[in-house]
């Protein structure tokens, strides 16, 4: 029997999302006795040198916010590396990030912007304040938890005033929030950040992003326009008192906006001139979180493997559902798109009250055909259309006969076969690819059903073919 996927003292209980580097999992800490956030990357990443420089800045990121502790700042507790991956442990935070609210068309209050942004501006001063500067201020790195309170996460290329890990030259951050000598390549320091987070105070005001259109596009109005202000896009609700400070947050030049976070901070506080709250209102806040939330941003929709999360409830069902009958839809859809298949459903259920229909909604929303497929197939039989044929039976031809076939002899599932595939799904899911093996590999005896049923829990059709070719399937 494999023991249980560990991280050093870690026991992994989730996988919480896949990033660009590597995979997020839920973890807990024995000692502590706590959930962490563990953040890997694979070692494979790192063979050429630009691998050894992702490397160098992981840890790096693990050095600028391990020494950073504030309430509104993601904790990292501990760096470390196995033979095969390393990783971060870190604070486990249960919320939505900001880009969530903003996806779902929020329209923010005025007292609820300004609760964001003074949680925020107060974080990046602390963290200014220790010489470190996160440099990819985001709404997806700003997480908004189920109490109202924020926190930033992932300073994944942050910089450390005594680093020369990036220098000047080096272009990092994220299309459309960087600052104008972000995308000049020039030398960058906090006031990046307040640029960042003036973009952010603009969204939260307006909805819309200051500076849009194709990545060329917004390069140069960032570097060369100065956007509409935030009056000019609505006119109903007051907001002439902000445009000031976002003119001063958005100037060109660093030395032309706030030169402190808290200077920043104060600016929104003196235009607002009314007391402050200290967390988002209830009324905003999303109380159904999307995805559990250990890192800021992820490069694929979280996936959680079915085998190692219980799906949450769905809730009082809409009108004419039977709770039991969406709860079995659910747990259908979070094979493929994780915990948000709460929130589909119970959207989809409002628009019929037919479970055929609810389906095929369903299926709609799915990025690939094989896992709309996948997903019809799970269907109950009393919500199925005809079945296909049977393996190994050819449908009618054009003439009205049918014909039928010996099907190939299946080749049995081995446990070297069985070994195989995980070690081919690794590159793709880690190193949890061994346990999701050892359990699919309960549900058939064929192997070549086998390669399909672990291709199904891959994010992406390329993934999936990938890993077929791998098997040789």
């Amino acid at each position: 029997m494999n023991p249980p996927l560990q991280f050093g003292k870690y026991a992994v209980t989730e996988i919480l999302g896949k990033g660009a580097m590597g995979i997020v999992y839920k973890a807990f800490d024995p000692n502590i006795r706590r959930a962490v956030a563990i953040k890997t990357i694979r070692k494979e990443l790192m063979d050429d040198d630009r691998g050894s420089a992702l490397v160098a800045r992981f840890r790096h990121e693990a050095q600028a916010a391990g020494r950073l502790s504030h309430p509104g700042i993601v904790g990292v507790y501990e760096y470390g590396e196995d033979d095969d991956i390393a990783y971060i442990a870190m604070e486990y935070v249960q919320g939505n990030p900001l880009r969530e609210y903003f996806n779902r068309g929020t329209r923010f209050e005025e007292r609820d912007a300004v609760a964001v942004m003074a949680q925020l501006l107060e974080a990046l001063a602390y963290a200014h304040e220790q010489g470190v500067w996160h440099r990819d201020v985001k709404p997806a790195n700003i997480i908004i938890m189920l109490n109202g309170k924020l926190k930033i996460a992932d300073f994944g290329i942050a910089r450390i005033d005594s680093s020369s890990l990036t220098q000047t030259g080096a272009v990092m951050g994220t299309p459309g929030y960087m600052a104008p000598e972000q995308y000049a390549g020039q030398a960058v320091d906090w006031r990046a950040d307040l640029f960042s987070a003036g973009v952010v105070f603009y969204q939260l005001l307006t909805g819309a992003r200051p500076f849009s259109g194709r990545a060329e596009t917004v390069a140069f109005k960032i570097c060369y326009e100065n956007p509409p202000a935030p009056s000019q896009l609505d006119a109903t609700r007051g907001w002439e008192r902000f445009d000031p400070v976002i003119a001063t947050a958005l100037a060109k030049k660093p030395a032309d906006r706030y030169q402190t976070a808290a200077e920043f901070r104060a600016a929104i506080l003196e235009a607002y001139a009314a007391p402050v709250s200290p967390a988002v209102s209830e009324e905003t806040i999303i109380t159904e979180p999307t995805q559990p939330i250990g890192v800021g941003d992820a490069s694929s929709p979280p996936r959680t493997h079915p085998s190692l999360t219980p799906v949450s409830a769905t809730g009082t069902p809409p009108t004419g559902w039977d709770a039991a009958a969406l709860k079995q839809v659910e747990e259908r859809l979070a094979r493929i798109v994780g915990p948000v298949a709460r929130v589909l459903v119970k959207r989809a259920a409002q628009q019929t009250t037919d479970l055929h229909t609810l389906y095929g909604k369903l299926a709609e929303g799915l990025p690939t055909a094989q896992e709309r497929e996948a997903f019809l197939a799970s269907r109950p039989a009393t919500a199925t259309v005809p079945p296909p044929p049977p393996r190994g039976t050819i449908a009618p031809t054009r003439h009205g006969t049918s014909h039928t076939m010996r099907p190939p002899p299946a080749a049995p599932l081995t446990p070297e076969a069985v070994e195989h595939a995980a070690k081919a799904l690794a590159p793709f899911l880690g190193p949890i690819a061994r346990v999701v093996a050892k359990q699919i590999s309960g549900r058939t005896r064929d192997r070549a059903e086998f390669h399909q049923l672990l291709a199904a829990e891959l994010a992406t059709e390329d993934e999936r073919q990938r890993f077929l070719r791998a098997v040789g399937g």
